[in-house]
């Protein structure tokens, strides 16, 4: 059996504030293995970009971060000096951002920017460091690659700034991968070539892969396994098969109501929704965070909620988590 690359338990995030303090990510615990995608679903706020933060240690200084384990390839994250996570950062373990157009710095060519991770991490020569940035930008789909590299951001399209943070991500052959929200800006059409860039680099390249997302559409194309956060807490997690099969928490089946399902939803008919809002998680939070949302809530709702599992991976935290009527079991 293959361990893990990327182990994670009892993450834990809180936010100080004026108010008390804010328990941002609440316990999540994930395995991810090499060449297996884990996506993180969830409404926003929910805590899917904070917690792929705080596995590349980019939280800002003002946020407490702990966990009983944080582990990449056998490195313990949560022990690491600053220096070591710089080492690893862009080499072993890199990092696609939500909006390529902040993320780019505007004040440099598209060749500085992609040689600069390259330069650092492999000591190579400068004329090596274009080269490679020339090769993985033709991977990634743009064309004239070479021209590229005297432009700035600003005279790229949406399309190709993500392309280029791809590339950017890539250039020292990262062993894991995440990227938070890579299709966001971007219309659908460039959306689905990017995901299928994104999915056939991973084989090739045999790499983990963490794909924060809300879009359920996404994670039914690209996903092993699938965690879906609610209010900081994974609520349900399992491979993709098993979520979207057999889900088990009212909240994933929530999610999924509200996407179309070709052949079944009836053009103009009224897709399914959520009510009500993510409640604060300032001070004390007890019991299920959903309960204020849920159709099945019960008083019991409010007491802690144990993790029931079904199989080896496919667990979720509901004190009902009967499988639909209709569905497998």
């Amino acid at each position: 059996m293959t361990d893990p690359i990327l182990s994670v338990r009892r993450l834990t995030i809180d936010i100080p504030l004026a108010q008390g303090t804010m328990h941002a990510v609440r316990g999540i615990d994930f395995d991810l293995k090499r060449g297996e995608t884990l996506c993180i679903v969830g409404e926003s706020g929910s805590g899917k970009s904070l917690t792929s933060l705080a596995v590349m240690g980019l939280l800002s200084g003002k946020l407490r971060r702990s966990a009983d384990r944080l582990e990449f390839a056998g490195i313990d994250l949560m022990r690491q000096k600053p220096r070591t996570m710089r080492s690893l950062r862009g080499d072993r373990m890199a990092m696609i951002f939500q909006e390529p157009m902040t993320s780019l710095n505007p004040a440099y060519t598209i060749g500085d920017q992609l040689a600069e991770a390259y330069l650092l991490h492999r000591r190579a020569s400068r004329v090596e460091a274009l080269a490679r940035a020339v090769e993985l930008l033709g991977k990634v789909g743009i064309t004239a690659a070479e021209s590229r590299l005297s432009q700035y951001p600003h005279q790229l399209s949406g399309g190709l700034r993500q392309r280029v943070m791809i590339a950017m991500a890539l250039m020292c052959e990262p062993e894991l991968i995440i990227a938070d929200e890579p299709t966001t800006a971007l219309d659908v059409t460039i959306q689905a070539q990017i995901l299928r860039l994104l999915a056939d680099l991973q084989r090739e390249m045999n790499m983990a892969m963490i794909l924060v997302t809300h879009d359920l559409g996404i994670v039914a194309r690209i996903a092993d396994k699938v965690a879906v956060m609610y209010a900081g807490e994974v609520v349900e997690q399992g491979t993709a098969r098993e979520i979207f099969d057999n889900p088990r928490h009212p909240y994933t089946r929530g999610l999924l109501r509200c996407i179309p399902v070709p052949g079944k939803t009836k053009p103009g008919e009224h897709l399914g929704s959520i009510p009500g809002i993510v409640p604060s998680l300032v001070g004390v939070v007890e019991g299920c965070a959903f309960r204020g949302r849920c159709d099945v809530a019960a008083p019991s709702c409010a007491d802690p909620i144990p993790e029931q599992k079904e199989g080896a991976e496919h667990a979720w935290r509901c004190i009902h988590g009967q499988a639909e009527e209709g569905a497998p079991a």
